[in-house]
C-alpha cells in the first residue's frame, strides 16, 4: 500500500516551490530597502503585501494550471493569511527568542511556512478533484466547460456510410 508521500503531486509542489521562491524574492526586494525606513515588523508586512498579486497570478497560471477568477483572488487572501500567521509566529520567534538576524529571519520564517500554505492555497486554488477523477487528474490543468480547445472536442460526426 503507498504511502501518503506517493499521493502528493509531485509536480504541483515543484511548482509551488518555484513560485514561492520567485515570490520570496520579490518579497525580499522590497522588505530590504524598506527595512532601512521602517522597524522590522513593518517593512515585512509591507513587503508581504506588495508580493501578494504577483504571486496569486503565478500560483494559480504556473503552479496549479488554473484559471483565475475573481472568486478564487478574494480567497487567495486566506493563503495569504495562513502564510502570513506562520511566518509572523516564525519571523518573531527567530528574531525575539532565538536572536536571529532581522535581515536574515524572514527567510527562515518563509521556509517553514512552506507546507503549511502549499496544503491551504492548493485546497483554495485548485479544489478536489470531481467523482469520477482518477488522481492523476489532481495535477492536469483545468477544464473549460465548454469544448473550445481540441482535446476537449469529440470526434468529427461522419457520413451514414460504413467505415
Amino acid at each position: 500500500m503507498p504511502g501518503p508521500l506517493a499521493a502528493l503531486p509531485w509536480g504541483q509542489v515543484a511548482r509551488f516551490t518555484l513560485v514561492g521562491g520567485v515570490n520570496t524574492a520579490t518579497f525580499y526586494a522590497c522588505y530590504l530597502p524598506l527595512h532601512r525606513l521602517l522597524p522590522y515588523f513593518a517593512a515585512y508586512t509591507a513587503g508581504f503585501v506588495l508580493s501578494l498579486v504577483g504571486s496569486f497570478l503565478l500560483n494559480t497560471y504556473f503552479t496549479y494550471r488554473t484559471r483565475p477568477t475573481w472568486k478564487k483572488f478574494l480567497l487567495f487572501p486566506l493563503t495569504q493569511v495562513t502564510n502570513y500567521a506562520v511566518q509572523s509566529a516564525g519571523l518573531v520567534a527567530l528574531v525575539s527568542w532565538w536572536g536571529m538576524n532581522s535581515v536574515a529571519a524572514p527567510l527562515a520564517a518563509a521556509l517553514l511556512a512552506l507546507p503549511v500554505t502549499f496544503v491551504v492555497s492548493r485546497r483554495i486554488l485548485r479544489p478536489p478533484a470531481r467523482r469520477g477523477d482518477g488522481p492523476d487528474q489532481a495535477d492536469q490543468p483545468d477544464r473549460p466547460d465548454r469544448p473550445d480547445r481540441p482535446d476537449q472536442t469529440e470526434p468529427p460526426v461522419r457520413s451514414g456510410r460504413p467505415v
